[in-house]
């Protein structure tokens, strides 16, 4: 918002975008923590980052699903300068199974991404217009192994960054013959309530399962009492899902099967599966999910391709963490903060060799007094203050003070830098 002071000079002052935020420092240290943590535990599951375009032709992205809010309502598309219809990623899978047809890499193809979504909705916690998300993506596999892998994969992380308030809920949307079956006595059960679903009615006809997305109050009862898919299950979409059920309860992860379970786009197709928690909304408390999709490389005209993925919020995540007590930013930026005494160039060469052995290192700048300089040291949170004097340099020594507790040590000036990264031993993420 403008001041007075900027009004009075005829100055503009820009805001960020309705819907979108600037993540700073020290905020931002907790977002590098979160992708570091996810990429290092999706490459010990064998994965490798894909980075796909922020745009795309619209009709990759039409092809989660015309009916779905996504498309219909949320998404960003335009003409290009060529009359393109360009679309920006409202999701993640689209772009990477568009990126598996074109490249057609040797199955399976094990992927992970963080990257930015767009949606045009309102804001809320946790929910902007540009977010961001963390995701990974098995294609060319059809076990439900690969579907406890991804669930294990997600919800590993989730434990290992100290969130403690979330639970995993699974369901099958079957086989094609198995959503045939449920469709039609679906839809024949919303007929049945047409009065009561009003304008939904048509999103009904177009696509019944929809509906049991919804977050009306006034459709509790009904859906509460709705027919569900487990009970349409073929044997063999019955077989794959007890198989993954099994799976799960091998390597001890508890979970709830939620037979109205659905997730939000089209594509989907067998295993299901949400990690939720109560620190959030009730209605909107799905920290990350996903599932298989088994037939949209198909529709994307590639070949068919068994395939399931996931995706999860960050802004989202860092909700639950703050209600969870998890990921609490560190108040060091730094390990070592240079204190100069001497006003020479050689406390550029101590940083450089410091940053060098893989110590986080700052000083002042502006030719500071020395006062302010060590009031800076205090404030950075570093552990070590060095400071460059005259009567040590000229014994070939620095100073070295522990910022935690006052004590002061001479140390060589040639062994410093590796005496402190010894001692600090600071996590590099």
């Amino acid at each position: 918002m403008a001041t007075d002071s900027d009004a009075a000079l005829g100055r503009d002052v820009f805001r960020a975008p309705k819907g979108t935020r600037d993540v700073l420092a020290p905020e931002s240290d907790r977002w590098i923590e979160i992708i570091t943590r996810f990429g290092a535990r999706a490459r010990r599951y064998g994965y490798g980052l894909v980075i796909t375009p922020v745009f795309e032709h619209y009709e990759v992205f039409a092809r989660i699903g015309e009916s779905t809010d996504v498309v219909s309502k949320e998404m960003y598309d335009f003409l290009d300068k060529g009359d393109r219809r360009i679309a920006l990623r409202p999701e993640g899978t689209a772009g990477a199974v568009r990126a598996y047809v074109e490249h057609r890499p040797t199955p399976p193809w094990k992927v992970f991404y963080v990257a930015p979504n767009f949606r045009y909705e309102r804001p809320q916690a946790g929910r902007y217009r540009q977010h961001y998300q963390i995701g990974a993506e098995v294609m060319g596999v059809d076990d439900p192994a690969v579907d406890v892998e991804m669930i294990d994969l997600l919800g590993g992380f989730y434990r290992e960054i100290g969130l403690n308030s979330v639970r995993l809920v699974i369901n099958s949307m079957g086989d094609a013959e198995t959503r045939r079956r449920y469709r039609e006595v679906l839809l024949e059960y919303w007929r049945a309530h047409s009065t009561l679903l009003g304008d939904t009615m048509e999103r009904a006809e177009q696509n019944p399962l929809r509906v049991l997305d919804s977050k009306k109050p006034e459709f509790k009862e009904m859906l509460q009492h709705a027919p569900q898919i487990t009970e349409y299950l073929t044997d063999s979409a019955g077989n794959h899902f007890e198989q993954v059920q099994a799976g799960l309860r091998s390597i001890g992860n508890h979970f709830e099967v939620e037979p109205r379970l659905v997730r939000g786009l089209d594509y989907y197709t067998s295993t299901l599966f949400e990690f939720r928690s109560d620190s959030l909304a009730a209605g909107q408390d799905t920290v990350g999910g996903g599932g298989r999709y088994d037939k949209l490389a198909q529709e994307m005209g590639g070949p068919a391709t068994p395939a399931i993925g996931f995706g999860c919020g960050v802004e989202r995540l860092l909700i639950v963490a703050d209600a969870d007590g998890a990921l609490a930013p560190s108040p060091a930026r730094v390990d070592a903060y240079v204190v100069d005494a001497v006003g020479t160039a050689d406390v550029v060469v101590l940083l450089h060799e410091l940053r060098e052995a893989g110590v986080a290192s700052d000083r002042a700048y502006g030719g500071r007094s020395l006062k302010k300089q060590w009031a800076a040291a205090d404030k950075s949170g570093a552990r070590y203050g060095v400071m460059l004097a005259p009567r040590e340099m000229e014994t070939g020594h620095v100073v070295v003070k522990d910022l935690t507790n006052g004590q002061q040590i001479e140390i060589r000036r040639d062994e410093v830098a590796a005496w402190i990264a010894v001692n600090t031993q600071r996590r590099d993420f």
